[in-house]
């Protein structure tokens, strides 16, 4: 696995003497990346911009190297992954110690750890002066306003297709709105019409259940009942009968 691919890292790291020292150190920033024309070598410089400038160059057996140091087990993949893991981790430091002659500390490493009680990782640094360290400190300012622009314009870019989709978000909420009031307005006017109709269905069923009962009220049964005949009035028609057989009789 080669360092084409990774992605450039800075940092912002604090030094600190390996023995007390009346000197105070300044903050430093740092920046680890692969070269485009060896992706198989590691870069570190660490900068802190006046008289402390550092630099070192890994390839892979130097790499394999402290791979076999630190006792990092598994893949080359995994010991690149936890190298990265240790210098992007929060416990970076630079450790300086000596007196150079030309101003500042004669020697310096990078020491890293991806979380306590794991490998710690360490690469020795070589000092830079006049021209080199300029060069160093200008590379590494370009090479940070790069990354930042890079980034801003992700931003600015997510930013964007977040604004788009918040735009097509509320027009599809504003349509949804709108059929759904078309819905309830729909829904309504059949809900009426439905209470219209059972109305009037029931006002017809009222009516006709009532219509023959005003019927009856309004025209009384005509039938005629069988009337009783007064008992001298039926003696005297049995009388007449009688008397009629008689005279047949004697005829």
């Amino acid at each position: 696995m080669g360092f084409d691919e990774m992605e450039p890292i800075f940092g912002r790291i604090n030094a600190e003497w390996s023995a007390p020292h009346k000197t105070p150190l300044k903050p430093f920033l740092f920046h680890v990346h692969g070269l485009p024309s060896d992706p198989s070598t590691l870069h570190v410089c660490a900068t802190d911009f006046h008289s402390n400038t550092w630099d070192a160059l890994k390839s892979a057996q130097e790499l394999e190297d402290m791979r076999d140091r630190t006792g990092i087990g598994g893949s080359w993949s995994d010991f690149v992954d936890y190298l990265i893991a240790a210098i992007k981790s929060e416990d970076v430091k630079l450790v300086m110690d000596g007196q150079s002659k030309v101003g500042g500390a004669a020697h310096a490493k990078l020491v890293a750890q991806k979380a306590k009680g794991m490998p710690r990782i360490a690469i020795s640094l070589s000092k830079l002066v006049d021209t080199a360290a300029t060069e160093a400190m200008a590379n590494l300012s370009l090479e940070l306003y790069t990354t930042f622009t890079n980034v801003h314009n992700l931003l600015k870019a997510e930013q964007q297709r977040r604004c788009e989709l918040t735009n097509v978000l509320t027009e599809e909420k504003e349509k949804n709105e709108t059929v759904q009031k078309q819905l309830d307005a729909l829904l309504y006017s059949k809900r009426q019409k439905i209470t219209e109709n059972t109305a009037s269905d029931t006002a017809t069923v009222s009516s006709s259940l009532e219509s023959p009962v005003k019927q009856a009220a309004q025209h009384p049964s005509t039938k005629v009942t069988n009337r009783v005949v007064p008992a001298h009035r039926r003696a005297r028609v049995r009388g007449v009968l009688l008397h009629d057989i008689e005279e047949e009789r004697q005829d």
